[in-house]
């Protein structure tokens, strides 16, 4: 700190000079990474507890098994859980020679980065302001060996704060995936999210209403446990596709704790097979 308070003679100058050249050696980095990933996915909602991280995760692994070769970020610095879903532990790999991390691998092929991956303990607080962040998602694509992909399907923390902005900006061909439920509260957010991603001029590839009724196992019969259908009426209000609705499932919830997504444990699952359509209309719309 002495140092750079001493002036121009200390090589402060030249200091900055050294960090504009990592800058732009990074920047050529993120593009020639991206470059290689046909299409990339920000999975985003405008509150937490609408299901996102898990709806990212079995989007993923259902993309997985269709063939395609999937890559799946986690930059929900503060709380992230798709190590946990997914059933990864561990650090990430480094290459020491080329200075790269190498992602983890799960069934499919399918490769997974998340912040809890660079965590000695889970229950770490992560405690950054917006530049670290910053820094850190922009180094989860320049060094990191994602490769040839098809998808990557990036999970950001619900609302319109530093990581989304600067997924947009890092990633300019990103299209969003809104998650949503039918409650009014979670609507009144998600339409922030849509404009969150005009004012970045960020396409959007459509909105997903979660947690959508469930057929009751003893009668049969459909059951509300929040509203249904907002998704759609917001969709058409705001002039946004709507991928489609997901029933709430109860058997989502131990998947996830297990590190097991349905998608690639029960395919006849009324979750699995709704998933299977809204990835259906994603991959027409794309491919």
């Amino acid at each position: 700190m002495t140092e750079i308070m001493d002036g121009p003679a200390c090589g402060s100058c030249g200091s900055g000079d050294s960090a504009a050249a990592a800058a732009d050696d990074q920047d050529r980095k993120i593009e020639g990474s991206l470059s290689k990933i046909k299409h990339k996915l920000l999975v985003m909602s405008g509150k937490g507890g609408v299901g996102k991280s898990s709806v990212s995760a079995n989007l993923a692994v259902g993309l997985a098994k269709q063939g395609y070769k999937v890559g799946l970020m986690d930059i929900d610095l503060h709380g992230p859980s798709l190590a946990g879903i997914m059933g990864i532990e561990g650090a990430l790999n480094v290459n020491e020679e080329a200075q790269l991390a190498e992602p983890k691998e799960v069934a499919n092929g399918m490769k997974i980065v998340s912040m809890q991956s660079l965590m000695e303990d889970s229950d770490q607080a992560i405690i950054w302001r917006g530049p670290v962040k910053t820094g850190i998602i922009r180094q989860f694509i320049s060094d990191v060996v994602w490769g040839e992909l098809d998808y990557l399907v990036i999970d950001a923390p619900p609302g319109t704060g530093d990581e989304p902005l600067t997924a947009a900006q890092t990633v300019p061909d990103a299209k969003a995936v809104i998650i949503t439920t039918g409650q009014d509260v979670a609507l009144a957010d998600v339409r922030k999210s849509i404009n969150f991603c005009k004012a970045v001029n960020m396409e959007m590839l459509g909105l997903i209403e979660n947690m959508g009724p469930y057929t009751c196992k003893c009668c049969g019969k459909k059951v509300d446990l929040f509203k249904s259908g907002g998704g759609l009426v917001t969709s058409k209000k705001m002039g946004v596709s709507y991928l489609g609705g997901l029933p709430f499932e109860p058997a989502l919830v131990e998947a996830c704790d297990t590190g097991k997504p349905l998608m690639g444990e029960d395919s006849d699952s009324e979750f699995s097979k709704a998933m299977g359509g809204i990835i259906k209309r994603i991959t027409e719309r794309l491919d």
